[in-house]
């Protein structure tokens, strides 16, 4: 299955470009033509149970993810059903000279129909998710401190 790992540099603080990528209940209101459709389930804690359509490279994805948040260094993503179950996703965010740095890695489990074209999609797959991330940020840019 595909593993996706790189780095992004954000010109702003790590806080906000934190709260910004961490505000799921915002994402369909950020990034519409992304996330067509978010439903927070549960929210205890740290811990959030959230369900997701998310577009990656055309394709429309429906997944049921928990969102697990240490504040402001670390956001993890664990896809507990739907179309990518059994995917980790890990975004990690360090203060650097420039503003933020943003590490992704993810373990991508494609499911059904997916799972015959994963091996093609690897590219896309990683290119869309870089996309989000350069959108998350050019937000985070552009916003005032």
């Amino acid at each position: 299955m595909p593993k996706i790992n790189f780095e992004k540099i954000v010109k702003a603080n790590r806080n906000k470009v934190f709260d910004i990528a961490t505000n799921f209940k915002e994402f369909q209101k950020i990034l519409p033509e992304y996330f067509p459709s978010i439903r927070v389930i549960s929210i205890r804690d740290n811990v959030a149970v959230v369900e997701e359509h998310v577009r990656i490279s055309g394709k429309e994805l429906v997944m049921m993810t928990k969102h697990v948040i240490q504040y402001p260094e670390l956001h993890e993503i664990f896809v507990i059903g739907g179309d990518m179950k059994g995917s980790h996703i890990v975004e990690k965010y360090d203060t650097i000279e420039q503003g933020t740095k943003i590490t992704f890695d993810a373990d991508i489990k494609l499911n059904g129909i997916q799972r015959m074209t994963d091996f093609f999609m690897k590219g896309k797959i990683s290119r869309g998710f870089a996309n989000i991330i350069d959108e998350f940020a050019k937000f985070a840019e552009t916003q005032s401190p």
